[in-house]
């Protein structure tokens, strides 16, 4: 998705906020700081890490369903060897998909 950065004075502060280029509506939060530069950098920064972090949750959604796919099936399954190593296949995955997120979230910009 694209966006454009506009940027303001605002009491002695530059704001920088984000519009959606199709749409022109808001995209996240307003950052300032003591020029245009540095509001746009934290702005800039804010937009990448909320793009990693929303993949990163979609990523973890997505292996949830998948494991939860699996638990079911495994009902059906004939051999219950391999079904018991698909579960675990699937609870890992679920799990690095976890710490991706959580790893992503200790660096939300300030």
């Amino acid at each position: 998705m694209g966006y454009r950065i506009i940027t303001s004075e605002r009491d002695g502060h530059v704001v920088a906020r984000a519009r959606r280029s199709d749409t022109g509506d808001p995209l996240g939060i307003e950052c300032s700081g003591a020029t245009v530069e540095e509001a746009t950098r934290r702005l800039t920064a804010w937009l990448t890490w909320q793009e990693e972090h929303a993949a990163a949750l979609a990523a973890l959604q997505q292996a949830e369903q998948a494991y939860h796919r699996t638990i079911a099936g495994s009902a059906f399954a004939s051999a219950v060897e391999s079904a018991v190593e698909l579960q675990q296949e699937s609870l890992n995955a679920l799990e690095a998909a976890r710490v991706r997120l959580d790893e992503i979230r200790t660096r939300k910009p300030e």
